[in-house]
């Protein structure tokens, strides 16, 4: 066992990796008596899937906790219930997400209940197909929606055949053909302790903490049997533009860009620049294309963060007779970036409130777990919390215009909303 100790100005995060593989981080916090838990599972999620099983760590996700070779999903829902506790999971590109909460003296069982779902799923077939129709109705809602519509034509448009091309829910053809028996070999190959980041934060003390994790997980021994090597399609930009036809009263109009991901050295000038443009009603997009001009209903700017190549996208809903002047009114925006460094005022307003909506995400115990376990699961390390502080506030605006010119050249274009507008 191998431990470590990062003192940031505001807590002391422990780190220990176990005998057999496992992360562990810890986080003190003796505000609360309630002790919040992320495991992640690093190397798998949609990012990993094959094509024609797109959707399957989704649906790995949401039948996983509905039974075990001892225990039926109404004794696990019980035993979380009589705890007053909270067990969660989630699928992302990126990885799986495992959440658990109660109070201090709780912890360790519902942790030991967390491990018996992890290590010993039963996949009931029954649970597998109602979850697999909630997963239909869930695609079929969001193919009813303009901005899921524009936004799915978008991804597919940039990404092309690489897995971010499609949801993270899939398609109803994939999740249809998908099995108890699929379910049964994805869980063998991915859920090993050398694949696990545990992250806790709360009412605790370091060592006990160890002991607890080790009690649940440390007899657990890593298979044979590996995870398939990721082949992944290497991505140039292509824009192009797609349009669907669909009888709404505004128009849904999209712009995006093929951007580096989170371990690039451009990472903090994307996150501001996306803060500049769309974040809020002081945002550039808001103040120009909304306030002075009237053009927009909804407008905003997104960067998610990837492993791989990311997307940057700028969006508007509009009256359908303005979509021509408000795809202009985007591409003006965003090539105004190129042409025009921020000013120190502009950029330091951005830094203020990126760094400031940081903050506020790291109060509550989940949250703080959340942000250490998801930087060591994408190979970041838990330094990178205040790495990416720092590497904020030493953007300059030389710097995000270098980086607009490099990536705001031409754009993706998606559109949604009556003929008439498209």
């Amino acid at each position: 066992m191998q431990k470590a100790t990062l003192n940031s100005p505001q807590e002391t995060i422990n780190y220990f990796t176990l005998d057999n593989g496992i992360t562990l981080i810890t986080v003190t916090n003796q505000s609360s008596d309630v002790i919040a838990g992320r495991i992640f599972i690093k190397n798998a999620g949609a990012r990993w899937e094959k094509r024609d099983q797109a959707g399957l760590s989704h649906l790995l996700s949401t039948v996983i906790t509905k039974g075990t070779k001892r225990l039926s999903s109404v004794d696990i829902a019980h035993q979380v219930e009589s705890l007053g506790a909270s067990l969660g999971t989630d699928a992302a590109f990126d990885y799986l997400l495992l959440s658990l909460k109660t109070v201090s003296s709780d912890f360790p069982e519902i942790l030991g209940l967390m491990a018996e779902i992890m290590r010993s799923p039963s996949f009931p077939p029954s649970e597998v197909d109602l979850e697999k129709h909630l997963t239909g109705q869930n695609i079929r809602a969001q193919q009813e929606s303009p901005f899921n519509i524009a936004f799915s034509q978008l991804r597919e448009a940039i990404y092309q055949d690489h897995p971010y091309s499609l949801s993270v829910l899939g398609t109803e053809a994939t999740i249809g053909n998908l099995t108890p028996t699929d379910l049964e070999i994805y869980h063998q190959q991915y859920f090993r302790p050398d694949q696990l980041v545990i992250s806790l934060s709360g009412r605790l003390e370091p060592q006990i903490a160890k002991e607890w994790v080790e009690n649940a997980f440390g007899d657990w021994q890593n298979p044979l049997l590996t995870p398939p090597i990721l082949h992944l399609p290497q991505l140039t930009p292509k824009p192009e533009k797609r349009s669907t036809r669909q009888n709404t009263q505004q128009a849904i109009v999209m712009l995006g860009y093929l951007t580096p991901g989170v371990k690039s050295s451009e990472y903090a000038a994307m996150k501001l620049l996306s803060t500049y443009l769309g974040n809020g009603l002081s945002s550039r997009l808001f103040v120009e294309l909304r306030e002075k001009r009237g053009l927009a209903y909804d407008v905003s700017a997104f960067y998610p963060t990837r492993l791989d190549q990311s997307n940057f996208v700028v969006y508007m809903g509009t009256a359908p007779e303005n979509t021509a002047i408000a795809q202009e009114g985007l591409k003006t925006e965003v090539e105004r970036l190129c042409e025009t460094p921020l000013t120190e005022a502009e950029l330091q307003i951005a830094k203020n409130k990126l760094l400031g909506q940081y903050a506020l995400g790291k109060q509550a115990n989940g949250e703080i777990a959340q942000i250490y376990g998801w930087y060591e699961t994408l190979g970041l390390g838990i330094k990178f919390d205040l790495d990416f502080q720092e590497q904020v506030k030493r953007v300059t605006p030389e710097e995000t215009q270098k980086v607009a010119q490099q990536y705001f050249i031409e754009p993706y274009i998606s559109l949604v909303g009556p003929e008439s507008a498209i």
